[in-house]
């Protein structure tokens, strides 16, 4: 914990120029000129006529101002450009696995699937199960490694541009599934209550009970829900999707042993375990309950360079492109940040907190000396950095926390970090890992404080670009040759 004896007074808000946003780009070693703000007196003897005239009597003749010159008109972006960008990746797997799903629903609705028919609880909780592990960070770190080693550098371009927008968007996937799954398990109440004259009444109730919490899970999840209430979301995402798998095994259960030929519970487990949703809600069970397993709350040390960031240290070293989540919660209010570090060799690893809400205010305001974090730690998309030759990574403000451990540990990655006074505002250690690790001539730091505003990005990306011979550009977002 930082020694300093700060006041604790509340923490500002960032502003426009340091909010955290993280992309990735190309290095350049091409210096940028400084934006200067320009006189609009150009010489002396117009300078002395604009103040002479300010203390002219209103009767007087006043020189009219020069206009400013108008707007340059905005180019028109392309309807079909517009689509591709929101027709992302992301979108792509979810209607792909939505529709898949609708279709082999329907087929069972109308009666032209047995299979389905017959199963379609199974069909429900395969669904959920596919679901979860798309969010397992075993299963992720895997995936990622799996790519990471077979493809690195050797494989086509656009493939491996490809493998990495896949694994960013696997989201996709996990949202297509568990909204199919909750279609599957609405068509498998029905189907119970069609056929309440033969079913006990126990599992008509927890049948229903089952429904309502795994609804108000999903719609929990809905992205406005989960962008503007985080904290709504995850406790409503966590635990009625906690007590909906409770009730999920209690309906699956319940269906499996109830015989409804002779309305008896058949009460033998060879039966039960021959059953495949058994086995599904077995893998679900598993598959949430892993990460958790690996929840330790562990000693930190936290540096308050400025009110407005916390700079959190923790032991052992990391591989770059991980994220990890703390709480000061075992079980809730979990908050994911980048992990910036030298290696594995190295002693610690850092995470940037930068004050944007109550819980990284809490941080600033009241430093724990322990947190609540996941020892085994999830990949993100800048894991994928060495499937490139070459890259740039480019960010904003507390985005430097997710950006600088691909830079640090790699050479052939360029560093573009825009804020605003950045060494005062991120303090000594930051500085200190970017000058120790980085050259000079594959970094760009923007003051835009120092410089006068933000500079032409786009300008930038595009000479660093070139002269970084880089082979693609990549954002929090998506990647494009």
């Amino acid at each position: 914990m930082s020694s300093e004896a700060n006041p604790r007074g509340a923490a500002p808000a960032y502003d426009e120029a340091e909010k955290g946003t993280q992309e990735i780009i190309i290095p350049t070693k091409t210096v940028f000129p400084i934006d200067e703000k320009k006189d609009p007196f150009v010489n002396d003897e117009k300078k002395a006529l604009a103040v002479s005239t300010l203390a002219l009597p209103p009767s007087k003749e006043v020189v009219p101002p020069v206009p400013k010159p108008a707007p340059k008109p905005k180019k028109k972006v392309s309807k079909w450009i517009l689509w591709q960008l929101w027709f992302n990746t992301y979108r792509k797997l979810f209607t792909f696995t939505f529709s898949l799903n609708m279709i082999g629903l329907g087929l069972a609705a109308s009666g032209h699937w047995p299979y389905a028919i017959k199963y379609n609880g199974a069909m429900a909780v395969a669904n959920f199960n596919f679901a979860i592990l798309m969010r397992n960070e075993i299963f992720g770190r895997l995936l990622y490694l799996f790519v990471n080693t077979l493809f690195a550098k050797w494989a086509p371009l656009k493939f491996r541009l490809g493998c990495t927008s896949v694994l960013q968007h696997l989201g996709g996937i996990h949202s297509g599934c568990a909204t199919s799954g909750v279609c599957w398990l609405i068509l498998k109440i029905v189907n119970v209550y069609r056929n309440r004259q033969v079913e006990h009444p126990s599992i008509l109730v927890v049948g229903l009970l089952t429904n309502l919490a795994v609804f108000i899970t999903a719609v929990a999840a809905i992205p406005w829900v989960r962008n503007t209430h985080h904290n709504v979301f995850e406790r409503h995402h966590r635990f009625v999707g906690w007590t909906g798998l409770f009730l999920t095994w209690a309906f699956t259960i319940m269906g499996d042993i109830y015989d409804t030929e002779t309305q008896t519970w058949n009460l033998d487990g060879v039966h039960l375990v021959r059953q495949q949703d058994f086995w599904y809600v077995m893998g679900m069970t598993l598959f949430i309950s892993l990460p958790w397993i690996c929840t330790r709350e562990v000693p930190v040390d936290i540096e308050l360079p400025s009110p407005k960031v916390a700079i959190v240290r923790f032991h052992r070293g990391m591989q770059q492109g991980l994220l990890g989540r703390i709480s000061r919660s075992a079980v809730k209010e979990y908050h994911a940040f980048g992990i910036i570090s030298e290696g594995t060799h190295a002693k610690y690893h850092y995470m940037i907190c930068g004050v944007q809400g109550d819980f990284t205010r809490s941080l600033v305001n009241d430093p724990p000396r322990t947190l609540w974090t996941r020892e085994l730690k999830f990949a993100g998309v800048a894991n994928t950095s060495t499937l490139y030759k070459r890259g740039i990574r480019i960010c904003t403000g507390t985005g430097i926390g997710a950006a600088l451990s691909t830079c640090i540990q790699s050479p052939y990655w360029y560093l573009i970090w825009i804020g605003s006074d950045q060494e005062k505002t991120f303090g000594p250690t930051i500085s200190g890992l970017i000058h120790r690790y980085i050259e000079p001539e594959r970094l760009l730091l923007w003051d835009s404080k120092v410089r006068g505003g933000r500079p032409d990005t786009v300008k930038i990306l595009k000479e660093v670009y070139k002269s970084w011979n880089a082979e693609g550009m990549c954002n929090i977002s998506f990647l494009f040759p």
